[in-house]
């Protein structure tokens, strides 16, 4: 073998780096996600606890929460390439905190306006036609409830400046704290223990709240004794309007918005096409949709951090180093995509175990199905740990409005109708649905790899990145 030159040398090592800060960035992300995830199940565990109707009726209020909550994460989730950009041009502390000032007013103002949807909740659910009881049920939940969509959105936007500056550990932290603290107030505040009143659902939702605003006062605070972001002063006072970096922001988020709401969007429907095929097929559903979306986890926080280290590169204008990070990130994904469908596949009843009782009679329709359909969940694992990664690397390029029309096509013009027409048409049932599901993401996943191939075979061009730079606010 002939002996490396001083250039592959070189080569391997910067790509030995890049793949060891992409993981040193992408882990505490992972986890800080996988904590906000639980958060969210504890609430859904400990309404159920209380009775089934509670639980119902705070499901209800959490989907039409959730619109909202993923848009907003959307136009917030611009800050993280936005700034990740500046850092790269080395420009100063004052253009990140205009920016990120804009993200803050940004959540502020989504969370106002969603208040006067979401105060009227009880309203709306009865008018589509739920339950009386539900719909009541629901809106006070709300009341509770929707006040942590502020301090969420802000929490997601100051997260974002974190990221970006490559300190994720004390999001992990506030994250981890508020999972304990939201367990610990959920408990106490439905039921009645450690002195306080017993609330019912409406406990739920407080409890939530004050977890999320917990959770941002940690960040507030780790942002003053951080060094490299007290530097800068993300919340000096007075926060004023900025047009152009507010123009930026919502020109980047609004297509990243709208991509999350249509991949959750093509989930929830499945979950509803699926409940008209019977009990059992809902319960196998559910329960491998939410295998699923634990192993999402994983790509989803390499993919944030490729985002990062994408966006410091192309801040930068160094080719070089953007294909480094991107690709860095996508062969971690790979990697771990190929572990968690070599799982799904070799022990799906060990996986839906912790869901129900896999030996129990009764339940013998639903795990056949769910074991069904984590086969279909290991090749899905692959196409959609791929499109996750992608998606983050093409935002760290501020390169959004494509990939949004390229996930509009593929969940719903191919992955949707596929499911609809192989679940009922064909007969398959549940399994034709995720079918549906894996081509979709199928689709997505290669389309959004021509156009990373694209552009890097175009040098990622310096012409070309200073314009969208200067559309997006990164110079």
């Amino acid at each position: 073998m002939p002996a490396r030159t001083p250039n592959a040398k070189a080569s391997a090592g910067a790509l030995g780096r890049e793949l060891g800060a992409t993981f040193a960035l992408g882990w505490p992300i992972i986890l800080a996600n996988v904590a906000n995830n639980v958060m969210t199940m504890t609430d859904i565990m400990m309404l159920g606890w209380l009775s089934p109707r509670a639980l119902a009726a705070g499901a209800l209020g959490f989907n039409l929460y959730l619109p909202a909550f993923l848009f907003g994460t959307g136009i917030v989730a611009a800050l993280s390439p936005i700034a990740a950009s500046k850092i790269g041009a080395g420009e100063g502390g004052e253009s990140v905190r205009r920016a990120s000032q804009q993200a803050f007013l940004s959540a502020l103002a989504i969370a106002a306006l969603a208040w006067l949807v979401l105060s009227q909740t009880a309203t709306i659910l009865a008018a589509i036609g739920e339950a009386p009881d539900l719909a009541l049920g629901a809106g006070a939940y709300m009341r509770g409830f929707q006040w942590s969509l502020a301090p969420s959105l802000m929490f997601f936007a100051c997260r974002s400046v974190f990221f970006a500056v490559e300190r994720p550990r004390p999001a992990l932290v506030a994250s981890l704290l508020a999972v304990a603290f939201n367990a610990v107030a959920n408990y106490a505040l439905i039921f009645g223990k450690f002195g306080m009143p017993a609330l019912g659902i409406i406990g739920s939702g407080l409890a939530t709240t004050a977890s999320q605003t917990l959770m941002l006062a940690m960040l507030v605070a780790a942002s003053f004794i951080d060094p490299r972001v007290r530097r800068l002063r993300l919340f000096a006072l007075p926060w004023l309007p900025a047009r152009r970096e507010f123009m930026a922001l919502w020109r980047l988020g609004l297509p990243i918005g709208a991509t999350i709401v249509a991949e959750v969007g093509v989930f929830s429907a499945s979950t509803l096409v699926v409940g008209l095929m019977g009990g059992p097929a809902l319960e196998a559903h559910t329960v491998v949709l939410q295998i699923a979306s634990l192993a999402f986890m994983v790509p989803l926080g390499l993919g944030q951090a490729a985002t990062v280290r994408v966006g410091h590169a192309y801040g930068a204008r160094d080719p070089d180093a953007i294909s480094r990070a991107g690709w860095s990130a996508f062969s971690l994904t790979a990697a771990f995509a190929l572990l968690s469908a070599t799982t799904m596949t070799a022990f799906p009843r060990l996986l839906i175990a912790p869901f129900m009782a896999v030996e129990a009679p009764q339940n013998a329709e639903a795990v056949a199905i769910a074991v069904s359909l984590l086969r279909v969940a290991a090749i899905f694992q692959i196409f959609d740990a791929s499109q996750a990664t992608l998606a983050n690397m093409l935002r760290g390029l501020h390169d959004s409005r494509w990939p949004l029309v390229i996930a509009l096509a593929g969940y719903w013009a191919i992955g949707a109708p596929i499911g609809v027409a192989l679940g009922f048409a064909l007969s398959l049932g549940a399994v034709g649905v995720w079918v549906g599901l894996a081509s979709g993401l199928a689709a997505v996943a290669i389309l959004l790899m021509i156009r990373w191939l694209g552009s890097e075979r175009r040098g990622f061009p310096p012409g070309g990145a200073a314009r969208r730079m200067r559309r997006t606010g990164a110079v």
